[in-house]
């Protein structure tokens, strides 16, 4: 038997064990974001409710029902569920990079030449026939050795990329969760400002009634009797605006819901939701581990970072290793024929490119100047998420000193009322005060509603801005 060179396929293998230990790009690192320890006049601590689920934080039946709803239903959060689909596929076809690609091939061709050719003669004189056949049936394999760990980068890409998109989910269910819980205590608002409203009005019928009989018994004007008419139509006209605002607020809810408009249940009033005494916010640290928009810049930067890698190995030579074999015969009858009519080759080769109009080095320039943009979005999203949470606990912290001013004014102008209406009606005080008093109750009463919507609302966005809702 005649011997077979095994040198050339030893050096190829030594060459590509050496050069595999050169790795193209650099492994990732979380660049120094120099995050405060604490946030602003808040004290330290490693807790946060973002770890909270939205079903424990939001307790109240009906909200949960509604939530519960939205996230089922929105076309949004669908499509962000299908875009997250379509980042798998790609996954997958990443890792599947490292196995080579095989493909099968079935040919039969009749090749005729002209008589009068030199082809045709010599097959007429030496075969004796007018015609070439030729039949096979081959597999074949090719393979690239990832001698650079270029196809590593790029799996590691396509998995950043996975990961992004799978933050981007979670972060439209955080906002929808947070945005149902505020249009929710906006409505509850709107139901306590109709009933104030409503109130106010009957309060003004009553109002006017008193000023026309002091006017029928000479002890007020006609002009008293207006003034405290147009205090009526002042709260009159509230009515069909809230009502309006009701609606259009419970038409938004349900379009989160992806229903047609419609009517939102709900129970209980607005005075019925307590406001969080205490809040955990931990430390802005914690924000990478629970908001998902930072942790989806994050994931943007690590494929960056690959990215970088996979176009300078693209610059390095590249090997491919080619295999085919099958059955192949010049006549049908002896296609399937064995041994006699089995073939193979195997083919490997190293490919460097050289000149490429720039587009390699334009590539790299690209890629590094993208991860450094990836870097600074990062960062601004990092600093964004202090600055949200910083802002909602302020907002918490200010609402509470808000609602205790208001609640004063409220029981004051209340009082204001009834005694501007006993003065009146024993003639020590005159229509102005009265109309004064009804006006200053009227606006402290909607005030209160406002400022307890507020604070609620605020709490959501707090619970929003640490990353809570998703659990």
């Amino acid at each position: 038997m005649r011997k077979r060179n095994f040198y050339p396929y030893i050096l190829l293998l030594a060459l590509v064990g050496t050069v595999s230990a050169c790795r193209v790009g650099r492994n990732y690192e979380s660049p120094d974001l120099g995050l405060p320890q604490q946030y602003q006049d808040q004290s330290t601590g490693d807790s946060s409710i973002a770890a909270v689920s939205w079903k424990a934080f939001f307790n109240e039946s009906q909200l949960q029902l509604l939530i519960e709803n939205t996230l089922k239903n929105n076309l949004d959060l669908k499509i962000a569920v299908q875009r997250l689909s379509a980042a798998q596929s790609y996954l997958k076809q990443a890792r599947a990079a490292f196995y080579p690609s095989v493909t099968g091939q079935v040919n039969a061709s009749t090749n005729i030449p002209s008589k009068n050719s030199l082809n045709g003669l010599s097959l007429d004189n030496f075969i004796g026939t007018s015609h070439i056949e030729d039949y096979t049936v081959s597999v074949g394999a090719t393979w690239e050795a990832d001698i650079w760990g270029k196809i590593r980068r790029q799996k590691e890409a396509a998995q950043a990329s996975y990961l992004q998109t799978y933050e981007a989910v979670r972060a439209v269910q955080t906002t929808l969760v947070a945005t149902v819980a505020s249009g929710y205590f906006n409505l509850l608002m709107l139901d306590a400002q109709l009933n104030i409203a409503k109130k106010n009005v009957a309060l003004s019928d009553t109002i006017v009634t008193m000023i026309r009989l002091q006017k029928e018994a000479g002890s007020a004007t006609e002009l008293a009797v207006q003034q405290a008419i147009s205090q009526q139509l002042v709260a009159s006209k509230l009515v069909p605006q809230l009502e309006q605002a009701i609606i259009v607020q419970q038409n938004a809810l349900r379009l989160l819901g992806a229903e047609f408009p419609g009517t939102v249940n709900r129970i209980g009033a607005i005075n019925d939701f307590p406001v969080y005494e205490q809040l955990s916010a931990g430390v802005p640290a914690v924000l990478l581990h629970y908001r998902p928009d930072v942790r989806a810049a994050e994931q943007q930067l690590i494929a960056a970072n690959a990215n970088v890698g996979v176009a300078q190995g693209s610059m390095y030579p590249s090997l491919s290793i080619t295999a085919t074999g099958g059955v192949n015969a010049f006549k049908a009858s002896q296609w399937f024929t064995l041994p006699g009519s089995l073939f193979a080759t195997v083919t490997g080769g190293i490919t460097q490119p050289i000149f490429q109009r720039r587009a390699l080095k334009t590539r790299l320039e690209v890629a590094k100047a993208q991860r450094e943009e990836a870097e600074l979005n990062f960062k601004m999203q990092v600093l964004s998420a202090v600055h949200e949470v910083s802002n909602s606990l302020a907002g918490i912290d200010k609402l509470k000193e808000q609602e205790r001013i208001v609640i004063a004014q409220n029981q004051n102008n209340s009082k204001a009322v009834n005694n501007a209406k006993m003065l009146f009606t024993g003639g020590l005080a005159n229509y102005l005060e009265v109309v004064t008093a009804q006006s200053n109750a009227l606006q402290s009463e909607l005030n209160l509603a406002d400022v307890h919507r507020q604070q609620l609302q605020a709490v959501a966005e707090l619970y929003r801005a640490l990353g809570g809702g998703y659990e």
